[in-house]
């Protein structure tokens, strides 16, 4: 029989119900498991400051620049004979490298010589008639008027043969600058003129090449107003002998150079202060025995200049740099990342030393910086014990 049409509305109904209500079970379930957890504390590598004795040492930058440089000019008139070096190459003082024609200025020595040997002859005729016509007049056979004449001749002779002699002087200097030697152990540049060409026309020194003397090799550099006036001490103000046997050997490193592998020493310093940029200019010289360090170079240069004892490093990428200044994270008691402003000095190696700022007993964050966010907790991790890099630097073996 049939069910009324009402009756299986009902039922209809009622399995709706169920369902619905089996799946907003489901749901309900599903809320209960979903409960929010939240990330445990970022992990961060932690160390503490390092206590060193150290070195207090100034940093700069300059230029090697040849110690003694001269330009090889030709000082007389005539044509290049010959090149007597290779471009480049080493010489001794002394060492011939340019030869300029040289048979006119033989013939003029010759000439001065011949001139010089006439008027001597001249000269020793003037005397003897001097000395002839001088008995003559003691004895009153000759006028007074012929000693004077024979007097005058024999002066006047004197005066040509100190004339000649000159020119004879002048002459074998011509002769000595047809040859160009070296003034000093050095190397040459490449040369600017080849041979069979005219050098010194019209009174020019025409450059020949150029030698520098690269053993030792100075550096320029300049230290600020304020560094300088840190290093001065009183008593080196009033004596600038006892400043300069205090001053402290310097160590140098080239651009492709690990540390400073050069030792050299303060050799000059300028008078006065540049008013413009507010530095002094100074000079080391360095031994450069092989040659390897040519002038030109960009070098850097390392001063020790005082001892401090307990300074405190930390790994130079603890230090960070933001509006308010230099800074360290640190961890407190209850792994709270910390801000702390500091002051820090020169960097020794991959170590920076911390001037103010940190006591010594602080966890400094070394790892995981950009996890760190101050007022937040973390997990500190102690890093391995780092071994402080010794502050002295090491002259070069």
């Amino acid at each position: 029989m049939a069910e009324p049409a009402g009756v299986r509305r009902a039922l209809i109904a009622k399995r709706v119900l169920v369902v619905m209500a089996f799946g907003l079970g489901i749901v309900a379930c599903e809320d209960d498991k979903n409960v929010y957890v939240p990330p445990p504390p970022p992990k961060v590598t932690v160390a503490k400051p390092v206590v060193e004795t150290i070195t207090n040492t100034l940093e700069f930058t300059g230029n090697t620049v040849a110690y003694e440089t001269v330009k090889l000019v030709a000082r007389v008139e005539g044509y290049l004979e010959k090149v007597h070096f290779q471009d480049g190459q080493r010489v001794s003082k002394g060492d011939l490298l340019f030869t300029i024609q040289q048979a006119q200025y033989k013939a003029n020595v010759e000439q001065a010589e011949s001139e010089v040997l006439a008027t001597k002859a001249k000269l020793d005729y003037a005397e003897t008639e001097y000395r002839r016509f001088s008995r003559l007049f003691e004895q009153k056979a000759a006028a007074a008027t012929q000693v004077d004449q024979w007097r005058f001749e024999r002066d006047s002779t004197r005066a040509a043969l100190e004339a000649a002699q000159a020119k004879l002087a002048n002459a074998k200097l011509e002769l000595s600058y047809t040859t160009v030697t070296a003034p000093f152990n050095g190397r040459m540049g490449r040369r600017l003129v080849d041979p069979g060409n005219l050098v010194g026309a019209g009174g020019e020194k025409t450059v020949l090449a150029e030698i520098n003397r690269i053993d030792p090799i100075y550096v320029y550099f300049t230290i600020n107003e304020r560094d300088l006036l840190s290093v001065i001490k009183p008593e080196d103000r009033s004596s600038p002998d006892l400043a300069k046997k205090r001053a402290p050997p310097l160590f140098m490193g080239l651009a492709t150079e690990q540390g400073y592998p050069h030792k050299g020493t303060f050799d000059f310093a300028a008078i006065s202060v540049n008013p413009q940029t507010g530095t002094l200019q100074l000079r080391g010289a360095f031994p450069n025995a092989d040659g390897a360090i040519v002038p030109g170079l960009f070098a850097r240069i390392q001063a020790p200049y005082s001892q401090t004892k307990d300074a405190l490093l930390v790994p130079a990428e603890a230090v960070g740099f933001d509006q308010i200044g230099r800074y360290v994270l640190t961890v407190g008691d209850k792994n709270i990342v910390e801000r702390r402003s500091v002051a820090i000095g020169e960097r020794i190696g991959d170590m920076q030393v911390v001037t103010s700022g940190l006591n010594g007993g602080e966890r400094v964050i070394v790892e995981g910086l950009l996890r760190a966010i101050p007022g937040r907790e973390v997990t500190p991790e102690e890093a391995p014990a780092a071994t402080p890099p010794g502050a002295q630097p090491k002259p070069a073996t």
